[in-house]
């Protein structure tokens, strides 16, 4: 199970998660929403697109622009599209579930 955590609170949790450029990105259905709010930020990837980010907070400490997404990705990413992704100072612990091996 991957866990996104931000000061003590379990913010996002799914059993498998896109990696892209070393970062995990969550499907939005694992978000637990009552920690994220909308920022006016936005940035430009080249070869994904035009980035939103949210605020995370808990226990009354804000984390501005900590997560991003792509709501609307170019062909290259579209397979992230509005899969959420952290930064500054989110950890996100866990193990990645591994397909089982073929076996003859």
């Amino acid at each position: 199970m991957m866990r996104a955590i931000w000061n003590g609170a379990v913010i996002a949790e799914t059993p498998r998660t896109k990696v892209i450029e070393g970062s995990h990105y969550f499907p939005p259905e694992s978000l637990h929403r009552e920690y994220f709010s909308d920022s006016p930020t936005r940035s430009l990837c080249p070869w994904k697109g035009v980035a939103r980010y949210y605020t995370v907070s808990t226990g009354g400490q804000p984390n501005p622009d900590a997560a991003w997404y792509y709501p609307h990705p170019s062909p290259f990413a579209r397979r992230i599209k509005n899969h959420v992704a952290f930064w500054n100072g989110v950890t996100v612990e866990g193990t990645r579930e591994k397909k089982p091996a073929n076996k003859r």
